[in-house]
């Protein structure tokens, strides 16, 4: 790191305990804690997410200083309750680092695959923390879709999976029978239990879920601002529409973009 490097760090580092000063910060810093900062470092993961993929890299510079300031907040505080302090972080991910890649900073004679590699030392460290399931460790905070993905994921390195992605469209096909027969009490359970099947139908395609999700939102959201434009041009209000028309003009979207592709 070039020495203006570390005086940007150093300065910021500053800013942060000026802000979280009892005596001198800001009223809104000084009185904030793990909780209540934690969902803006989630907001700015999500944002620098969003930012990479609109490829918008003057966006991403600026996103990750925000995600930056996440990191120095937290490690302020627990600076302030003698817990640790950012210069610890540091060199925490820097030990975790260098521990996951003995092929590069240790003795391993890189027999092993990579990712071999790579579950063995993480399982190594879950144990080291005092996990007892496979599934320990997996964040309680991810979005729900991911959390799926990534339970399932552990599960199967135990053996714990479908064979085959068939094993799991029956699934799929039963827990939609199960909530069209659940009474009130039961619905929340049994639509909870469709979308984890469908988690795993998706899973053992080879295709991450959430990313899945996402790419069909933003084709919902395209197509369906397509719809109000397609209306407003014929000058009609989209929402006076029957379904029926409203499903013309969701076809007449469609049309155009498989028009476009070809």
């Amino acid at each position: 790191m070039s020495q203006s490097a570390h005086q940007h760090l150093d300065r910021l580092l500053s800013i942060m305990a000026h802000l979280r000063d009892p005596e001198r910060g800001c009223d809104w810093d000084k009185v904030q804690t793990f909780e209540t900062i934690a969902p803006y470092t989630i907001e700015e993961a999500y944002e620098v997410a969003d930012a990479i993929a609109r490829r918008d890299i003057a966006g991403l510079r600026d996103e990750l200083g925000d995600l930056l300031l996440q990191v120095v907040f937290h490690a302020r505080m627990a600076e302030e309750v003698g817990a640790f302090d950012f210069e610890s972080v540091a060199q925490a991910v820097a030990d975790k680092l260098e521990a996951r890649h003995p092929h590069l900073f240790g003795d391993d004679d890189g027999a092993r695959t990579q990712t071999e590699r790579w579950e063995a030392i993480k399982a190594s460290e879950r144990a080291a923390k005092g996990a007892t399931s496979a599934l320990d460790g997996v964040a309680v905070a991810l979005p729900a879709l991911m959390r799926a993905e990534k339970l399932q994921k552990r599960a199967a390195r135990v053996g714990f999976d479908w064979p085959d992605p068939e094993g799991a469209a029956k699934k799929v096909r039963e827990e939609m029978a199960e909530l069209d027969a659940a009474g009130d009490t039961d619905r929340l359970e049994e639509a909870g239990d469709l979308l984890f099947a469908a988690v795993n139908f998706v899973r053992l395609h080879r295709i991450a879920p959430e990313d899945a999700l996402r790419a069909a939102n933003a084709k919902f959201e395209r197509r369906f601002k397509a719809m109000e434009q397609l209306a407003a041009d014929r000058g009609t209000d989209f929402a006076a529409l029957d379904l029926q028309a409203q499903e013309a003009l969701w076809q007449a979207v469609k049309a155009s973009e498989r028009g476009k592709a070809s």
